[in-house]
C-alpha cells in the first residue's frame, strides 16, 4: 500500500471558487478533486469562502489559510470583500485572486501536474503558465468559458484594444498547455476556429456532470420537499424553475418579457396555478426583481441561493426548467445546469443555439421543447405548450430520458475517469 501511495503523481489544481462556495464550476472541480485522488495528491488555491460578496470574520485576519476537506488540500487566499453589480470592487477581488495565487504558488510543494480552469476570465489561463514554469510541470488548461468571445457576446466591454490583448493572452495560454479540455462539442470548435487550423492545440472533449448521487429524483411527498415549496408558496403549483447565475448571458430580462404574457392566474389541465420561481443570484437580480414588481406579475417568485445539501429539493420542485443562453454563447459557454435538471429527471424548456452541446443533448434525447436565442414567439409558444400539457404524461417523459442519458453517459465517474486518463497520457 506505501508503495502505490509513493507512486501518486502530485497535482495542483487552481480554482477560483471551491465549496462551500455555491458557484457550478466550484463544485465541479470540488468532485473533480476528490475523484482522482485515487491517482494524485491533490492540492487547491482557491479564495476564502467569497461567492456572494461577503467573507466571514473567521477568515478576515490571515492572508493565506491551509485546509484539508476530504483529503484534498487548500490554500485560501483572503479577498477583499465585493458588490457583484460593482465592476471595480470585483476587479480589485479577482485581481487579489490572481496576485495572491501568484505567490500561494511558491507556497506548496513540487508538482507533476497543474490544472487550471478558465475562470477568472484570461486570468485563470495566465495562472496555469505561471504554474507550469514554477514548478516545471504539465499544464493542463480546462476551458468552460471563452474569453473575450464572451465579452463580445454579452457587449460587456467593446475596447478593442483591450479586447485583442485578452486573445492574444489566451491564445497564449492555450499555446503553452500541454492539454486543452473543454466541456462541448461547440467549444472544440472555437479552438480550431481560433488558430484557424494551425497547430491546433492538443484539445479534448470531456462533458460536465452532477454527481447523480447527490441529485437525483426524489417523492412529491418527501419533507424536505414539501417544506421548501411551503416556503416559498409552491405547493401544489405548476412550478417553471430557473436555478443558477443571473448574469448578463442569459438573457433573463427579454424571457422576463415572454413569463409577461402567462396571465397571473393561468391553470394547467389539471387545475395546477402556473408559477415561475427563479433560485439564485447574479448581477441582474435587482432588474428582474424590479420588472417584476413594475408588471405586477404576481405568479413570478424569487428564491436565494440554496446550499448544496438543499440543491436537490429546490431542482425537484420544479416541474420544468429553463435551460438558456444569450445568442452569441454557442461555442463560448456550455450550461452546466442542464446536468442537474437531468439527474432530477425534470423536462427542460431550451433556449438555446442549434448545435449547441447542451441543446444537441436536449434534442437527441427528447428531453425537452427547444427554441433559438432571440426568437421569443417560439419560447412563448414552447411555454404555453407545456401549460397546456401540465396534466399529461408527456412532460414526466421527457425528465425521464434526460436521467437514462445522464446515467449512461454524463455522470461524474465517467468524466473523471477520462480526465485520469487524458492527464496520464502525457
Amino acid at each position: 500500500m506505501g508503495n502505490m501511495m509513493s507512486e501518486k503523481k502530485n497535482l495542483l489544481i487552481y480554482a477560483h471558487y471551491y465549496i462551500p462556495d455555491a458557484a457550478s464550476t466550484g463544485q465541479i472541480i470540488q468532485e473533480l478533486a476528490e475523484g482522482m485522488l485515487g491517482r494524485f495528491h491533490i492540492t487547491v488555491i482557491c479564495v476564502v469562502p467569497s461567492y456572494l460578496g461577503t467573507i466571514e470574520k473567521e477568515y478576515r485576519t490571515k492572508k493565506y489559510y491551509r485546509e484539508e476537506m476530504n483529503g484534498v488540500k487548500l490554500l485560501r487566499i483572503r479577498v477583499p470583500e465585493f458588490n457583484k453589480s460593482n465592476k471595480i470592487s470585483r476587479i480589485r477581488n479577482i485581481l487579489s485572486y490572481f496576485f495572491g495565487s501568484i505567490h500561494a504558488t511558491l507556497k506548496v510543494g513540487e508538482m507533476d501536474y497543474i490544472l487550471s480552469i478558465s475562470q477568472p476570465p484570461i486570468l485563470g489561463g495566465l495562472l496555469g503558465v505561471w504554474g507550469k514554469w514554477i514548478k516545471h510541470a504539465k499544464l493542463i488548461y480546462t476551458i468552460h468559458d471563452f474569453n473575450p468571445e464572451q465579452i463580445l457576446a454579452t457587449g460587456y466591454s467593446k475596447n478593442r484594444l483591450l479586447l485583442k490583448m485578452m486573445m492574444s493572452l489566451d491564445k497564449f495560454s492555450c499555446r503553452k498547455s500541454d492539454l486543452i479540455i473543454t466541456v462541448g462539442r461547440d467549444l472544440v470548435d472555437t479552438i480550431h476556429n481560433r488558430f484557424r487550423g494551425k497547430a491546433i492545440p492538443n484539445t479534448v472533449m470531456i462533458n460536465n456532470w452532477i454527481n447523480e448521487r447527490e441529485i437525483y429524483p426524489i417523492a412529491p411527498d418527501h419533507p424536505k420537499l414539501m417544506n421548501f415549496k411551503q416556503q416559498y408558496g409552491l405547493c401544489g403549483k405548476f412550478v417553471f424553475m430557473y436555478s443558477g447565475n443571473m448574469g448578463l448571458y442569459y438573457d433573463l430580462e427579454n424571457l422576463m418579457k415572454v413569463i409577461g404574457k402567462i396571465k397571473p392566474g393561468t391553470m394547467t389541465p389539471d387545475g395546477r396555478e402556473v408559477i415561475f420561481a427563479f433560485v439564485g443570484a447574479g448581477s441582474i437580480l435587482e432588474r428582474l426583481v424590479q420588472y417584476k414588481e413594475q408588471n405586477h406579475l404576481d405568479h413570478v417568485t424569487f428564491i436565494p441561493y440554496q446550499n448544496k445539501e438543499d440543491l436537490i429539493y429546490s431542482l425537484n420542485a420544479g416541474d420544468v426548467h429553463w435551460v438558456v443562453n444569450a445568442r452569441g454563447i454557442k461555442g463560448v459557454s456550455c450550461p452546466s445546469k442542464y446536468y442537474g435538471i437531468g439527474a432530477c429527471a425534470k423536462a427542460c424548456l431550451c433556449v438555446l443555439e442549434s448545435g449547441s452541446e447542451v441543446r444537441s443533448i436536449i434534442e437527441e434525447v427528447k428531453g425537452g421543447l427547444c427554441s433559438e436565442p432571440g426568437d421569443y414567439a417560439a419560447a412563448e409558444e414552447n411555454l404555453r405548450w407545456f401549460i397546456n400539457h401540465g396534466d399529461s404524461g408527456e412532460v414526466a417523459e421527457m425528465g425521464k430520458r434526460n436521467r437514462e442519458n445522464l446515467l449512461k453517459n454524463l455522470t461524474c465517474d465517467i468524466s473523471i475517469k477520462k480526465y485520469m486518463e487524458e492527464i496520464l497520457k502525457l
